[in-house]
Formats: structure tokens, C-alpha cells, sequence
């Protein structure tokens, strides 16, 4: 059925659908990283809606929670504390913001020379690496819970059909929640304390975010990978949409749609957001691309984030249960890292592609520090900066040239 002849009705429904798509993902980061998962659906719904002002109306795109910042939320908040790694998130809205100016003014291939796969490749895999030891401390807290929420994951990924194939991570943690209630590890005393209607926490107890240099410049490079994954999203998108959405209405104002959106979130304590691949595989599967359906799935996203029950109730999902998926998860992250050099075609048999690769993950993996003053730079942020310049520097083969 063409979205076009939907009834209201049937939009609505297709919508919910699609927020139940990206529903286990946008409120997975905020539980690992010690945020609302209401604030983080409440940010996710109004960064939707302002992407879609900004982009007319015409791209079906949903912005949500990303992966490739719970790393780094992690590390800035063990540095600065939770208000500085909250702050940080303007310095990725500003990277969305550069990148849409230059796109505006040279076009995708300035980019593709700054961020070619051989430095985004392996910053994507340090993304998904660097975490491993965060999944493994939470999975052995009760290894039963977490094999048996791995699991169910495992089974849905592999033997899931259509829309269940999509939503792996609401499996497995929906049945690794069901045995833990079994098994009396739940503790539902902050469920029975909720209130029916609650407005975020983050509404509630609004307050200027406490903007520092250190927090926002480290966020910075680690930015670069998910614009990069924008541009892709938007692409595949199109697509399945059979539009062009590239030239309309233009990669520069999708990406400054998320980036508005990312900034909105750093002002209301949520987590950067970013275009959603499963939504896009749900739309690819219903053939339903029209943009009012993901507006409905916005705006179910804002319905829910007043929900005081529900919030209450993810956040009693044992670690365990949440370490189980993130052993998974993590790891699917380092191999898109390791696809997207695989499919770019990228030779690891040149010496310089090996040196740009391996100065990435051993300056990431091995807690690099580079520091002046009061200024410092850490982690996966100066990794893809010691990509950037390597790439940057290092000569080309003839081949690379041509």
C-alpha cells in the first residue's frame, strides 16, 4: 500500500510502530551512560521535529539516541562530571553545524577528502572496542541474566522476521527483564514511588548547562564518525524513498537539522542524536517513507516521555540484563568499523593506509593523552584528530592519487 493512500488512522499505527523500532536504542544510552531515558525520548521527539522544520517536511528521518557518543559521555563525565558531558554536546551540534556550511559551499566531496574510510573505519571500531570492558562489568554482575538477554538477541537478529528482525535489543531485553522479575532481581520500589505523569526530570529542573572548554573541545573530533554516518543514512534513505533527498532538500540542511536537534539536547540533558538506520530498514520493509508517519513517531516519543511509570520502570532493568545486549552491541559496532574498510575497498597491504589504521586504535585503545595547559584531549576525540592529520600528511601512492 503506497503511504500516500493511508488513512490517518493507519499512519498513526505505522508511526507508533516505528517509534517501537528505535525505542530499545534511544533509551538504552541514556540508561548506560546515568541519563533519563524520559529526557532522552522527550529530546529525541523535539530533535525529530525541529529536523523535519528545517528540512520542510520532506525527509523521513528519525534522530535518536547514537552508540558512537556513549563512549565518549562516559569518559567526559569520569573527567568533568555529568553537567560537563551534558555541555559537551554543543560542541557536536557545532561540528553538524561546519560541516553543513562546508557542504553548502563545496559539496560532499570536501568531506570525503578530509574523513576518507580509512580514518573512519577504524574510528568506528575504537568506538565499539573501548567499550567492551564497560559490557563485560556489567554482563558478570549475573552472567545468567546476561547470556540468557544475549541470547534472545542472538535469536531474533538471526531468525527474526520483517519488523522483529529490527528490533533485536527490545527482545533481549524485554525477556532477560521477564526472567530477572522471576528470579526476584528486580526492585520495583521506584516503580510503586512514580507517578503516573511525570515531566522529564530535565524540564522539571531546568537550568543553563555549565558550558567549560575541556568537555566541548573533546567532543569535537568524536563527532566527525556520526556526521560522516549522516551523510550514508540520508543516501540510503533516498533510496528507499526512490528521492533525491541529497539535492532536496539538501545534505546541508539535514545536517544542520540534527545539528539544531543535537544542540536542543545539550540544553535539556539528553543524549546527542543522530539518523536512525533501523527506522530506515522499517521503512525499507513497509515501503511506508512518508515523512508524517516518523513526525507521529516523534510526537509518540514525546507522549511516552511523560509517562512517570515508564521511565521508572526502565530504570529498574538490572545492569546485567543491560550488559548482556552491550556485549553484543558494542561489538556490532567495531564491525561496521571493519565493513565500512572492507566495502570502501580500503588496501592494508599500503604502508600508510597500515600506519593511519594502527596509530588509530593503539592511541585509543591505549589511553593516549595529549595535553597543554589546561587544555587536554583523550581517547577516541585524539584519534580521529591523529587519523585526520596522518591522512592529511602522509604522501599518497600514484594509485591513491589517480
Amino acid at each position: 500500500m503506497s503511504s500516500e493512500t493511508l488513512t490517518p488512522f493507519r499512519k498513526t499505527i505505522v508511526g507508533v510502530q516505528f517509534l517501537f523500532v528505535a525505542f530499545g536504542s534511544t533509551v538504552l544510552v541514556p540508561l548506560l551512560v546515568g541519563l533519563d531515558p524520559a529526557t532522552a525520548l522527550f529530546t529525541a521527539g523535539v530533535g525529530t521535529l525541529i529536523f523535519h522544520l528545517v528540512t520542510r517536511g520532506m525527509v523521513p528521518i528519525f534522530l535518536g539516541s547514537s552508540f558512537a557518543f556513549i563512549a565518549p559521555i562516559i569518559s567526559a563525565a569520569e573527567q568533568w562530571g555529568m553537567g560537563g558531558a551534558i555541555a559537551s554536546i554543543a560542541g557536536v551540534a557545532l561540528v553538524y553545524f561546519i560541516m553543513s556550511a562546508l557542504v553548502k559551499w563545496q559539496g560532499q566531496k570536501l568531506l570525503s577528502r578530509l574523513f576518507p574510510p580509512v580514518v573512519i573505519g577504524p574510528v568506528i571500531m575504537l568506538i565499539g572496542l573501548s567499550l567492551s570492558p564497560t559490557a563485560v562489568d556489567m554482563a558478570k554482575q549475573n552472567w545468567l541474566l546476561a547470556i540468557i538477554s544475549l541470547a534472545t538477541a542472538i535469536a531474533v537478529l538471526t531468525f527474526g522476521k520483517r519488523l522483529l528482525k529490527l528490533v533485536p535489543v527490545v527482545c533481549g531485553i524485554l525477556v532477560g527483564y521477564l526472567v530477572a522479575i522471576c528470579m526476584g532481581e528486580v526492585d520495583f520500589s521506584g516503580v510503586a514511588a512514580a507517578s503516573w505523569f511525570a515531566l522529564p526530570d530535565s524540564i522539571v529542573h531546568f537550568h543553563w548547562p555549565q558550558f567549560a572548554w575541556q568537555p566541548f573541545l573533546f567532543m569535537i573530533p568524536v563527532a566527525i564518525a556520526p556526521v560522516i554516518e549522516h551523510i550514508g543514512d540520508v543516501y540510503v534513505v533516498s533510496e528507499v524513498a526512490g528521492k533525491d533527498f541529497v539535492k532536496e532538500p539538501g545534505l546541508h540542511r539535514t545536517l544542520l537539522g540534527d545539528g539544531l536537534a543535537c544542540l536542543f539536547a545539550s540544553f535539556f540533558g539528553g543524549p546527542p542524536v543522530t539518523t536512525y538506520s533501523e527506522v530506515t530498514g522499517a521503512i525499507q520493509i513497509t515501503r511506508i517513507s512518508h515523512p508524517q508517519v516518523i513526525r507521529i513517531a516523534a510526537v509518540t516519543a514525546l507522549v511516552f516521555s511523560v509517562i512517570g511509570k515508564l521511565s521508572a520502570v526502565l530504570q529498574a532493568i538490572p545492569s546485567a540484563v543491560l550488559g548482556g545486549i552491550m556485549l553484543l552491541l558494542f561489538g556490532s559496532i567495531a564491525s561496521v568499523g571493519a565493513q565500512s574498510l572492507i566495502n570502501n575497498k580500503v588496501n592494508l597491504n599500503e604502508t600508510r593506509n597500515i600506519i593511519i589504521v594502527s596509530l588509530i586504535l593503539t592511541t585509543g585503545i591505549g589511553g593516549a593523552v595529549l595535553s597543554a595547559g589546561s587544555f587536554s584531549i583523550s581517547g577516541i576525540g585524539l584519534s580521529a584528530v591523529v587519523g585526520v592529520v596522518l591522512h592529511l600528511l602522509l604522501p599518497k601512492t600514484k594509485d591513491q592519487n589517480n
